[in-house]
């Protein structure tokens, strides 16, 4: 009589076991950038796989490497920049992809790819998602004479109208090339003189905004600013587009790679692989492209999307895409808060 309790019990745990690993197999967690994947894209995946997403969004990431360092559990992808997806590889937070789970993987550009060899040589923790400029946006109905670099955050005239990113790997970087400089460079003589170049930007802008930009530019209080087009398209109407002039740098580009990132820790790991290879079917992808203005890295999307992206793959690779500069990071640190200052 009592082995059979036991059998009994023993079979009511592990139905029990099986009903919440099958609960918990039909929700994903995303940290992710505010508004970077379409609503619709999400309400498809949840229709056709019955995946709840759950999603909690990062303005920085610095944000999300903070957060998830802090204990920040639970989560199954992020999408970080490739400077700070390289960071997490370092940092054993990342769980290796079963790309075998990812049939669509065949469908990403293999020049973005190659890029993100360059620290994950199989791509074996990261699938990228966008590849994405860093601009500069200018109204023309008030600036109509400009340089097609930085040199215009030196222009006194526009003081008050203009603000950079408020990112010290952004500017940094740009700053640096500024006299021919790499990212990476150990020479703390042009870390220097790169940021005596922002001090005298600073004097010109009228903050340093990484949320606010678009919505500044689209209500004219700013005319000129850096950041991100897909943020500041969503912000401006079909008119104020007409007098709208999206600037890649000739000097200073920087350009991101943003890719989905499995945390070690994610406790939904199927789910992430399904979403990923959802992501990247063609007719979903274009969706993305569209809906971010930017060109697709999905090569049979191409052929499907609706718009005209401002610059090409082509344009756009020859940006700086960041990397971790873990040999000089403090140091740029160092002079980053004295601009702050």
């Amino acid at each position: 009589m009592l082995k059979k309790i036991l059998l009994v019990g023993l079979l009511i745990i592990s139905l029990v076991s099986c009903q919440e690993k099958k609960s918990e197999d039909k929700t994903l967690y995303i940290y992710n950038w505010a508004e970077y994947i379409p609503t619709e894209v999400y309400d498809q995946f949840e229709k056709e796989t019955g995946i709840k997403i759950v999603e909690d969004t990062y303005s920085t990431n610095e944000e999300l490497f903070t957060k998830l360092k802090a204990g920040g559990d639970g989560y199954d992808l992020v999408i970080p920049s490739a400077d700070y997806y390289e960071i997490m590889m370092k940092e054993n937070m990342l769980e290796k992809l079963d790309k075998s789970k990812i049939s669509t993987f065949k469908n990403i550009n293999g020049e973005i790819l190659n890029k993100l060899q360059e620290f994950d040589p199989n791509n074996d923790y990261g699938i990228p998602y966008v590849i994405n400029p860093t601009v500069i946006a200018i109204n023309t109905k008030y600036v109509h004479d400009y340089p097609t670099d930085f040199t215009i955050f030196e222009r006194e005239d526009l003081r008050g109208r203009m603000t950079l990113l408020d990112d010290m790997r952004e500017v940094m970087t740009a700053a640096l090339a500024m006299d021919g400089n790499l990212q990476t460079t150990k020479e703390e003589s042009a870390i220097a003189k790169a940021a005596e170049r922002v001090k005298a930007w600073k004097k010109n802008i009228a903050k340093f905004d990484s949320e606010s930009f678009g919505k500044g530019f689209a209500t004219g209080e700013f005319w000129v600013v850096h950041g991100y087009i897909d943020n500041i398209s969503r912000e401006i109407d079909d008119e104020m587009k007409e007098n709208t002039k999206f600037i890649l740098p000739t000097t200073g580009a920087v350009a991101c790679i943003d890719s989905f990132v499995l945390l070690k820790t994610a406790p939904h790991k199927d789910a992430a692989h399904k979403f990923i290879e959802f992501i990247h079917r063609p007719e979903i992808y274009a969706i993305i492209a569209d809906y971010l203005n930017c060109p697709s890295i999905n090569v049979p999307a191409e052929e499907l999307m609706k718009t005209e992206p401002e610059f090409t793959i082509e344009e756009i690779n020859k940006a700086q895409i960041l990397r971790d500069i873990y040999d000089t990071l403090e140091i740029q640190n160092k002079y980053w808060q004295e601009i702050m200052l």
